[in-house]
């Protein structure tokens, strides 16, 4: 679909081009950066145009054929180790972006590229998306102990949240969560999808891939994908497999990924006598690579409740993989029991018991793989295509939006005017939420001065 996409709705007509944000992008691999990443791949080849905004990271190359934007940034230290927090309020990056004549932004993170959505919006008069992936109250709790702290970072992410056009969430378990939160307006559902093509690699990479690394040809292999953090199920998989080594059982567990906790996880594996079980690959790029391990695997456990959509249970239905998944999570939706994968309670017991109950094991593993390739695969295609129709609707909407007559009123004459506007509205919500913060902290040491 064509539409007018320079500042205001001025110009000629040109296909959509579509301002991404995110905080994470690479070299930085996470759930969110792989997102930005499908994103600006199948609107650059498929769809239309777009560019990509991002804070700096050292060592990034930017070799992509579309336009990648850093702007300014400062490592976080241990509140988000191997991130970077980005300054939004570069004048110079502002005015870059303003001169590109997008049509829309969508930003995928509420902190630091929210602040440089709602500014960019101020300048251009263009609507702001938001796509909300993760469950940041857990994030922050691990990176903020204070519960005064917390409150105070979470309303800053809801008000950041609540000022962007049309909110977006990646299940309905990340809606009920971003409710949780305070965030009381509308949202669409709208999944991601996965950048695996269906059907399973060679079966001499298969092969190749067990001889590296010395996996027993009928030994069950079980596999883990994602950062190695304990709130992702860790402690449940481990406690399970102790389990199911001390009634006998044979198997190898592989956990692929890196995260703060990975020598902590390592240790209590050893911990439960694991050690000749477990493998740990650390991060693995090459995407050929991941697709072989989850064709080599025989089921996926991944009891996350943190997970906010599960990309990795629809990579691996794309290889023919199931996945055992704690009932009720968002990882689980749309999952039937026995038949797309396996549903268990939220303890190690129920893992045990599932892997070890009549009628279970390799073969029974396979058929619900093969169904789950057949039934719940999403391509990335799709889901950005489902984007691309949405974004029409946001923007049909825009037009007679109450905010849009507020931000174009002269914007194409006072173009500079309304970006330092802009850039002083941020730098004030900045200044107010870091004033909230104080008056926390004060309210925090008159605690303690009170009652220690």
């Amino acid at each position: 679909m064509y539409l007018k996409s320079s500042p205001a709705g001025a110009g000629a007509e040109s296909p959509l081009n579509v301002c991404l944000m995110n905080d994470s992008f690479p070299p930085v691999i996470d759930g969110v950066s792989n997102a930005v990443v499908n994103y600006a791949r199948i609107i650059t080849d498929k769809l239309g145009r777009c560019a990509v905004a991002t804070p700096e990271y050292p060592g990034a190359a930017d070799d992509y054929p579309y336009p990648v934007i850093r702007y300014p940034s400062i490592p976080t230290g241990k509140l988000a180790a191997g991130y970077r927090a980005g300054n939004p309020f570069s004048p110079a990056v502002v005015a870059k972006l303003a001169g590109m004549g997008f049509g829309l932004i969508h930003t995928h993170c509420p902190v630091t590229s929210a602040f440089l959505a709602r500014s960019l919006r101020e300048v251009t008069s263009v609507p702001v998306v938001f796509t909300y992936h993760t469950k940041f109250d857990i994030d922050i709790a691990r990176a903020v102990k204070s519960e005064l702290l917390q409150e105070t970072a979470i309303r800053l992410l809801v008000s950041n949240i609540t000022a962007c056009d049309d909110v977006w969430v990646v299940s309905e378990g990340a809606g009920e969560n971003l409710r949780s939160l305070g965030y009381q307006g509308d949202f669409t559902v709208m999944p991601n999808g996965v950048d695996l093509p269906r059907g399973r690699v060679a079966e001499a990479a298969v092969r190749e891939l067990s001889a590296a690394w010395g996996l027993p040809e009928q030994t069950p292999v079980y596999l883990f994908v994602g950062r190695i953090m304990w709130y992702k199920g860790l402690r449940l998989i481990l406690g399970g497999l102790a389990k199911l080594r001390a009634a006998g059982r044979d198997f190898r567990m592989v956990f692929i990924g890196d995260g703060q906790d990975r020598g902590d996880v390592a240790d209590y594996a050893r911990s439960l006598g694991l050690e000749d079980r477990c493998v740990f690959t650390g991060a693995i790029r090459d995407r050929e690579l991941v697709r072989a391990w989850y064709c080599r695997a025989d089921l996926l456990l991944f009891p996350s409740t943190f997970d906010t959509n599960g990309l990795v249970v629809r990579e691996a239905a794309a290889c023919g993989l199931g996945s055992l998944l704690v009932r009720g999570s968002c990882a689980a939706e749309g999952i039937a029991d026995g038949r797309t994968g396996i549903l268990i309670d939220e303890n190690a017991d129920a893992l045990a018991a599932a892997l070890t109950a009549p009628g279970m094991g390799c073969e029974a593993f396979r058929r619900i793989g093969q169904t789950a390739m057949d039934e719940i695969y999403i391509s990335w295609e799709d889901s950005v295509r489902a984007a691309w129709a949405r974004y029409q609707t946001v923007l049909e909407q825009w037009q007679g939006s109450p905010r849009r007559k507020k931000t174009t009123a002269g914007s194409l004459f006072n173009m500079s005017e309304n970006m330092v506007q802009a850039l002083e509205t941020a730098k004030n919500q900045y200044r107010d939420a870091v004033a909230q913060l104080n008056r926390d902290v004060d309210r925090a040491l008159g605690y303690l001065d009170r009652y220690l």
